[in-house]
């Protein structure tokens, strides 16, 4: 399928400043709900983690009881590498004060000075969802992994994603309790446990875009506008890789093949996606997500769909005038 080089400019562009406001209005209003469990912004306002995203935060806390959470925008909001068809605004909320760790072999609690907490009456999850109802009453509806919050002319929809700080000390021999890469952990209603990375993700697509001349992120929002027209036409490979699995490919990519002297989006994409095409190495076995943390290929299966994925977009994308 032929695509001008209008069309790509147009799949390039980033979402309005008006998101940017919205990503706002997401953040303050889950921390006001969870003012009715006691905790206060102690009157910090909301901040960006990182300049030129909208990944914003705001740290609150509750005194009385010593509990730490820590909200914040999390995926292509806040990576700003949304596209015109993902509406949801997903939210962190972390508890800080009650984590999880992952420790190498042989080292225990005791090496760290950690002590288990003690198990609360009422989830975390639980007490989120109580504090949304009471504030946005049936607008609320609670999901395996998340508590959505249904939009309307003032906000947009919003998944708020109640989760644990996960410490990994796997890296860490000197038993040092403050040497650890702070990740998340969501646990499912099903009981399924999902470790994201989600600050890491934010920081790497940030030097990304500044070491690429600020053409990274365009070129995701390229492919995945792309991939969902491949989808549209019943391509079965686009269905098997997430956005933010896209992200993922492209953020693998090494910065000079963004860097060559083509003019154009077209010319851009097509020396990217070649690469992606040739790499069939064991650089390409060992790609990591945008976090640089996780494996982006987590089994043999799964890079088999990311491959065909790859073939399909090289002979589903042609350049036209």
């Amino acid at each position: 399928m032929k695509f001008t080089e209008t069309q790509l400019q147009k799949f390039a562009a980033p979402l309005s400043a008006a998101e940017d406001q919205k990503c706002q209005v997401a953040i303050g209003m889950v921390s006001d709900s969870l003012k009715s469990l006691g905790f206060s912004d102690n009157g910090k306002s909301i901040t960006k983690m990182i300049n030129e995203t909208y990944a914003y935060m705001l740290e609150m806390s509750n005194t009385a009881t010593n509990r730490n959470v820590k909200i914040f925008i999390k995926g292509s909001y806040a990576n700003n590498t949304n596209v015109r068809t993902d509406s949801d605004v997903d939210i962190a909320i972390v508890e800080e004060d009650v984590f999880l760790v992952e420790y190498r072999a042989g080292a225990t609690d005791e090496n760290y000075g950690i002590r288990i907490a003690q198990p609360r009456t009422m989830s975390f999850k639980d007490e989120v969802q109580r504090c949304l109802v009471d504030k946005f009453k049936s607008d609320v509806q609670r999901m395996n992994k998340s508590i959505k919050v249904h939009g309307n002319n003032h906000r947009k929809d919003a998944d708020a994603v109640p989760c644990k700080r996960l410490r990994n000390y796997l890296h860490e021999y000197a038993n040092n309790p403050n040497d650890y890469i702070g990740g998340i952990v969501i646990t499912a209603d099903d009981t399924t446990r999902i470790v994201n990375y989600p600050e890491q993700h934010i920081a790497h697509g940030y030097r990304k875009d500044i070491e690429t001349k600020l053409i990274y992120k365009p070129m995701v929002r390229i492919v995945k506008s792309l991939r969902n027209i491949m989808k549209e036409n019943k391509y079965s490979s686009a269905d098997n890789v997430s956005s933010f699995g896209v992200e993922s490919l492209l953020w693998n990519v090494i910065k000079e093949a963004y860097l060559l002297p083509s003019s154009t989006f077209g010319s851009k994409l097509k020396t990217i996606v070649d690469y992606l095409f040739y790499n069939n190495n064991s650089d390409f076995d060992n790609y990591k997500e945008a976090n640089g943390i996780k494996p982006l290929f987590e089994s043999v299966q799964k890079k088999i769909a990311y491959r065909q994925f790859i073939v399909d977009l090289r002979q589903f994308y042609e350049h036209g005038a």
